[in-house]
């Protein structure tokens, strides 16, 4: 019998979309040790989190120059991990992230629109497994002294990216919608 993969390693990749937010303008870098990218996704009506530790962002933001800004996030999905070893090893594998061959997964802008007070709608490609989706990240924006703190949760498909293929296409088991909850801090370079 095989083992059920965690669904919240299966669209960690996700995250990237909502990573897309990470840097900030030329003058900043992404603080990794206070950003975070998880997915949670359920398995057997259970939530479970599991998270990248490895991700870069490239982001061109400034709230007053929207049509100007710009993010482009890198995950390494072989760097994701849910707790458990055996899980761990699954989700990577051909049938979930084949991280082999496709070992980033990759979140780039094309427009950030205003949405209500710090809130903000960035629209993107997401790419995951080889496939390319149109997705739209809703993002909360505030500034915490010399850092900008940008924060959200994109509900993706795992289905739409192929994440779960053979005996793990039934969503009975491990849930479709997956939620990938960003945290991304900037830090203003010295």
């Amino acid at each position: 019998m095989k083992r059920i993969p965690r669904p919240g390693a299966l669209l960690l990749a996700a995250s990237l979309a909502c990573a897309g937010f990470a840097a900030n303008l030329a003058a900043a870098q992404l603080d990794a040790g206070k950003s975070s990218v998880t997915a949670v996704a359920r398995q057997i009506g259970v939530p479970m989190e599991g998270k990248f530790k490895r991700f870069a962002a490239a982001v061109d933001f400034d709230p007053a120059r929207l049509a100007s800004s710009s993010a482009k996030v890198e995950i390494d999905v072989a760097s994701f991990e849910i707790g458990d070893a055996a899980t761990t090893k699954e989700v990577k594998g051909k049938d979930w992230f084949d991280a082999a061959r496709f070992p980033k997964a990759v979140f780039e802008s094309t427009g950030i629109k205003p949405a209500a007070a710090g809130k903000f709608d960035v629209a993107g490609k997401l790419t995951i497994k080889g496939k390319t989706v149109d997705v739209v990240v809703p993002a909360t924006y505030r500034q915490e002294g010399a850092n900008q703190v940008f924060e959200g949760v994109l509900p993706i498909k795992r289905s739409v990216f192929n994440i779960g293929e053979g005996e793990w296409k039934d969503t009975s088991v491990v849930a479709d919608e997956v939620q990938i909850k960003f945290r991304l801090v900037t830090a203003a370079k010295s």
